[in-house]
């Protein structure tokens, strides 16, 4: 039986999910605010957390990103709120689906089954004892430090989530190699890419933004028309 939390403040809604996942083998608990989650999911250890968005206390927006922070487990938003700038926000947070509450409970069950699916292949292949395994990464002024997962930027520490450094992880292991979508959805999240999943475009964005990589004209993380990402070894000397 897989164990879930789902924070969610309408006791009815709590209720009628929870029951209906409960009779398909999972283990539902909820919790109705967004302040307490951090601190429950960290006692049961659960297999995937579904989030509300309007939550009290903290939104489930805030609680995704400083979940992402520490903890690297499937994190589903059930929301009323149809946006697709919500949408993009959770993905941006670390999501790994924005789901409507509108979405029928068999659909539901069959994506959150699917996230389920996804986590034991990843924890089979851990990122984390892969990197440890290597020494510390050195291109120009940028540093990136497996061991104590840290990334400098000439001398400065560059705060990344642990699905930002394990992206860099993956592109800077690879310096010089065109990485396609295929590849980085298969080594970061055990899936394969499906023509639409915009995560790893995303990902890419805010990665640049904080290696401060340009926007409109990246260098540092290139893009490669219709094949995929490419970290330039050299574009990190000034």
């Amino acid at each position: 039986m897989s164990k879930i939390v789902f924070v969610e403040d309408d006791p009815e809604v709590g209720a009628l999910i929870a029951a209906y996942l409960g009779k398909h083998d999972m283990d539902v608990i909820v919790e109705p605010r967004g302040d307490k989650a951090e601190a429950l999911i960290a006692q049961e250890n659960p297999e995937l957390v579904l989030l509300d968005i309007m939550l009290p206390g903290k939104d489930g927006m805030t609680l995704c990103r400083d979940l992402r922070q520490q903890w690297s487990g499937p994190i589903v938003l059930l929301t009323s709120l149809d946006s697709d700038m919500n949408h993009i926000l959770a993905l941006e947070m670390g999501a790994n689906d924005y789901i409507l509450k509108t979405t029928p409970p068999a659909v539901l069950l069959a994506r959150l089954r699917l996230h389920l699916r996804q986590r034991p292949a990843a924890a089979a292949e851990p990122a984390s004892p892969t990197i440890i395994q290597h020494k510390t990464l050195r291109f120009g002024t940028l540093t990136i430090d497996p061991v104590n997962r840290q990334v400098l930027l000439a001398g400065e520490e560059v705060a990344l989530s642990t699905a930002d450094f394990e992206l860099l992880w993956e592109l800077a292991t690879h310096a010089g190699q065109i990485r396609d979508r295929d590849a980085l959805l298969k080594n970061l999240r055990g899936v394969t890419y499906d023509g639409l999943d915009r995560s790893v475009d995303v990902a890419i964005s805010r990665l640049r933004k904080k290696l401060h990589d340009s926007a409109s004209e990246p260098y540092r993380i290139k893009t490669v028309r219709n094949k995929g990402y490419l970290f330039a070894p050299h574009a990190w000397e000034n």
